[in-house]
């Protein structure tokens, strides 16, 4: 398959080993400073780090990739007060004019020399709440949809910020919006769950969670991951 350009420059990356405490939670989201290039390993990107590990990172998410445009419909929504921009949702790339419409589970993107496959859009937790200082972000964000995805490495290599980002193949009928949407289904729905964790790519941790709700026949409690202990 033809390689076709998906965006004709990268806005900017990102990247930050910094970690900082909000109400005794650690968190490196708001830690990230702008970088010219990302070395980028199989599971790690040289300089940039998770403060939880069992919930961010991992081959996965070794990258996030926010689209900058979001800020201002976040702004609009009176979700952020004052003016934070990329990097502030903690994201490695930021681009303008590629959303989660556009984007498919199990794409292969080509970025430098890097090879990526899109695995899962970010499922938002509490401390986006902590950083821009409102209780519903998380949630919103779960909402809308407008959360961003994440990349497993196929081939490490270095992006640099001049970097065109290509389109090697598309692997699946699922775009990221509408593996959201699916996912976060206020109602059970067993022939969208099975959909979805049959979509090539798909992160191991959806898979996983996607197949428990099916044995189970019931939906997890997203409270905790959304609010954090203070709602309990």
């Amino acid at each position: 398959m033809v390689a076709k350009v998906l965006v004709q420059q990268i806005s900017g990356l990102y990247r930050g080993s910094q970690l900082a405490t909000f109400d005794t939670v650690s968190s490196g989201i708001g830690q990230k400073c702008r970088s010219k290039k990302l070395v980028v390993n199989a599971v790690t990107v040289d300089g940039d780090s998770q403060a939880d590990p069992n919930h961010h990172g991992g081959s996965d998410r070794v990258l996030h990739h926010f689209p900058r445009e979001h800020y201002g419909q976040y702004r609009r929504l009176g979700m952020i007060s004052g003016f934070k921009d990329a990097p502030a949702m903690g994201e490695n790339i930021s681009t303008v004019g590629l959303d989660e419409s556009r984007v498919y589970i199990g794409d292969i993107i080509q970025i430098g020399t890097v090879l990526l496959q899109v695995t899962q859009p970010r499922s938002p937790c509490f401390k986006l709440n902590l950083q821009f200082d409102h209780n519903e972000f998380a949630s919103t964000m779960q909402s809308s949809g407008r959360c961003g995805w994440f990349y497993r490495v196929l081939q490490p290599g270095t992006i640099e910020e001049t970097d065109h980002i290509k389109l090697v193949e598309r692997q699946s009928d699922i775009s990221v919006a509408e593996a959201m949407r699916i996912y976060f289904l206020a109602q059970f729905d067993a022939e969208q769950y099975q959909r979805l964790a049959r979509c090539t790519g798909l992160a191991a941790s959806w898979v996983n969670s996607l197949q428990r709700r099916l044995s189970q026949n019931v939906i997890e409690d997203w409270q905790m991951r959304l609010y954090g202990r203070a709602q309990d």
